[in-house]
């Protein structure tokens, strides 16, 4: 129900986004005398304000088709490794004539950078990405918006999160390194220990957390506060709720 809400209010605003980009059309006009004063400067700004606070941004693109290595540009392709209904592993090729050219080696480490899954793009680590490919065979999770996935697909719970992981890692190939950032910490560590004790050939060279507590009981935040103090009821009523028509992912529980 609160979902349908949040559309509802996202669609009812409509007109009014509508209204607000012609008022900063209006305020800015070199025809309008009161475009350069305080009151038109303001009305702009108020203008811009709500236009921004009730839009949507789309997912930005990352932008790296050209990288600086070692003082030199080095171009990037953008390939898709594998993909399911839920994910894409995408890799950043570099040029290996550029890169030979930057005084770098052809051959690097691979490194399987796990983005996080819910409420993000996976190209809000494009700098991370980015810092990454001074050195390494970049590989990143790009995840489908649960609710994009049509139910036909089935659910995605933490087991599944867990065999994404392994079946990417087995994608990439033996000794690859692999990153979680913040909220996939715990399915990587479970994918890892779990390729770890079948002894993997493709399990991961090495960890790293970034932002990702492991054991959430130590330096409790306000998070593990509300966790603690709630019931698991009622995370289920007040923080899993329905996606609304016409998402593709309609009647999904996210």
């Amino acid at each position: 129900m609160l979902y349908s809400l949040h559309e509802l209010a996202y669609h009812s605003a409509t007109p009014f986004r509508f209204g607000a980009q012609l008022a900063r059309q209006f305020w800015t006009s070199p025809f309008n005398p009161a475009s350069d004063t305080a009151i038109g400067r303001t009305a702009f700004a108020s203008a811009g304000l709500f236009e921004s606070v009730t839009r949507r941004y789309g997912k930005p693109a990352w932008g790296l088709e050209t990288i600086t290595i070692a003082e030199k540009p080095v171009r990037t392709t953008e390939q898709v490794i594998w993909s399911s209904p839920w994910c894409r592993l995408v890799r950043f090729a570099r040029h290996l004539g550029d890169l030979k050219r930057a005084g770098k080696p052809t051959a690097a480490p691979a490194v399987l950078i796990v983005a996080p899954l819910s409420g993000h793009y996976a190209t809000l680590l494009r700098g991370t990405v980015e810092g990454f490919l001074q050195d390494h065979d970049v590989y990143v999770t790009d995840w489908v918006n649960a609710r994009q996935v049509p139910m036909l697909e089935g659910r995605f719970d933490f087991f599944d999160y867990i065999d994404h992981v392994r079946t990417m890692l087995g994608q990439i190939g033996p000794r690859a390194h692999v990153v979680g950032v913040c909220q996939p910490g715990p399915p990587v560590l479970a994918a890892c220990a779990l390729m770890a004790a079948d002894n993997d050939p493709n399990r991961a060279a090495s960890m790293t957390f970034m932002g990702s507590p492991i054991d959430a009981r130590l330096s409790p935040t306000v998070t593990n506060q509300l966790a603690e103090a709630k019931p698991f009821t009622w995370f289920k009523s007040n923080m899993i709720h329905t996606v609304p028509w016409p998402y593709p992912g309609f009647g999904r529980r996210v």
